[in-house]
């Protein structure tokens, strides 16, 4: 992962549109013309794109500077574009991933400042290329997308995917006696935002450390994990984005369950997080249950089927009680902890 920032030229003010995705559109080839879904890609004034099955699975999502990602940060890291288009990637295919589905095109939209470095734009590219093909979304390409000035660099992505003929895996499916069970990480990405944000210099990270700064902004979310997942029997699922109290509690508000974590599951992937945690005093427990945007996935599947590769059993669904409301437990107690919320961060 290399430092970038804005002091680089040339800038994008002085390349005209056509100039600029000129720039672009050969970094985002996939190997060959398109994949299979996109019958027309960049060019013209939309895409085309085939459904075989008939239904199209889509997602959209959006980073916005300083919001989302900083170019500087306090540690001394500076986002490359490449971290960028990765994680632009990462964070919608894992969208599609969630649904038991497999991605087949996505469409760009970059809004720029003048002063943006070229080559920070053309880091982005390969950095979104590099990210689908790298977490194993052979079947997507970049069909199209759009460029526009701003005051900030803001990234838009949307994907679409298939469902290849079956069901999509809903929030709303878990029942009571079901497993719940995690494919992914819970928590590194939460570390290494942390360690991004502290006084520590990134220089003096070790190799154990800064694992967790490279998947704070490069997610790998476990994409083969949803079609698996559907293809097992998964009663619901859903990624997580928002932290596992936060999205369990999701999963448990639309299926009208409660979702129990097993507190030996949970020191188990704390204890991962340990070299961040003990060099900035943290509590690693608090980023398993809180951390955002690790992008695995929180599945439940009916007792007695075998978990598919990948997925690992950190707790089960239970009935509601009398007058209760659906929600999270730890060892049947209630958690009462946040997770991420863009308009409360």
């Amino acid at each position: 992962m290399e430092s970038g920032s804005r002091e680089r030229q040339p800038a994008v003010a002085g390349l005209s549109e056509a100039e600029l995705l000129a720039r672009i559109f050969p970094r985002l080839a996939m190997g060959s013309a398109h994949t299979e879904a996109t019958l027309l890609g960049p060019g013209d004034d939309a895409a085309v794109l085939a459904v075989p099955d008939g239904r199209t699975v889509i997602s959209i999502d959006t980073q916005v500077e300083d919001q989302d990602f900083r170019l500087a940060w306090a540690n001394g890291y500076r986002t490359t574009g490449y971290d960028v288009g990765w994680k632009a990637a990462a964070q919608n295919l894992s969208d599609i991933n969630a649904m038991g589905a497999s991605a087949t095109s996505m469409v760009v939209s970059l809004t720029l400042p003048p002063d943006t470095p070229v080559s920070w734009v053309e880091d982005l590219a390969d950095g979104l290329t590099a990210g689908i093909r790298e977490l194993g979304a052979g079947r997507c390409s970049v069909a199209g997308g759009d460029l526009g000035r701003g005051r900030e660099i803001s990234v838009t992505v949307a994907v679409l995917g298939t469902l290849d003929g079956g069901a999509a895996v809903l929030r709303s499916g878990a029942q009571p006696g079901d497993v719940l069970a995690l494919a992914g990480t819970a928590g590194h990405a939460a570390a290494g935002l942390a360690l991004l944000e502290s006084d520590v210099p990134v220089d003096r990270l070790n190799p154990e450390q800064r694992v967790f700064l490279e998947l704070q902004c490069r997610p790998r979310p476990p994409l083969s994990a949803g079609p698996a997942a559907r293809a097992a029997g998964a009663s619901a699922m859903l990624d997580i984005s928002d932290g596992l109290v936060r999205d369990g509690r999701r999963l448990a508000v639309a299926s009208r369950v409660a979702v129990d974590l097993d507190p030996e599951q949970l020191a188990r992937l704390a204890s991962v997080l340990q070299p961040a945690a003990e060099l900035l005093r943290a509590d690693a427990r608090e980023w398993v249950l809180s951390g955002g945007e690790d992008h695995g996935l929180l599945a439940t599947f009916p007792p007695g089927i075998q978990l598919p590769p990948g997925f690992t059993a950190i707790g089960s669904v239970q009935a509601l009680g009398i007058n209760e409301v659906p929600g999270v437990r730890i060892a049947g107690r209630s958690a009462d902890t946040g997770g991420w919320d863009h308009f409360a961060h």
